[in-house]
């Protein structure tokens, strides 16, 4: 057996072109509900693939969303789960770059994790509807 098919491993991360029709779709959403956000979009190493502040989206929103795709991509699963005290000492642990704020989704394809997708700027039920939405409106997984 080759020595490097042991010791590493391949990822599957969201390529930069889908990031953006990720951003797209979510943009489109957050219109036909009225609200302005932020969208971020990371792989799995948590490297900003894409993102945009919407116009009128607070300036706090940017780094929100950046947080809830992080925590998405780094646990797989959608923010909003975890228990009060973790939910607490995590983003303290994390050097603050993880949240458990509704708005955030893993970016899944046929099972296969690529990446978070987070949504900032609304309210968390407003932020959820959105990365919802986009999940769909992309063609990924849904949770």
């Amino acid at each position: 057996m080759n020595k490097t098919t042991t010791q590493l491993h391949s990822v599957q991360n969201i390529t930069s072109a889908f990031a953006i029709e990720a951003l797209k779709a979510a943009f489109n959403e957050a219109q036909r509900i009225g609200i302005n956000i932020s969208v971020a979009v990371v792989d799995l190493s948590l490297n900003l693939v894409a993102f945009s502040r919407g116009d009128g989206a607070t300036p706090h929103s940017a780094e929100t969303s950046r947080r809830k795709a992080n925590t998405a991509a780094s646990t797989g699963k959608a923010t909003g789960w975890m228990e009060k005290e973790l939910a607490q000492t995590l983003p303290m642990a994390s050097g603050n770059i993880l949240t458990n704020i509704p708005g955030g989704v893993p970016l899944r394809f046929s099972g296969v994790l690529g990446g978070g997708l987070g949504i900032a700027g609304g309210t968390i039920e407003q932020d959820n509807a959105v990365a919802q939405a986009t999940l769909v409106a992309i063609g990924a997984d849904t949770i």
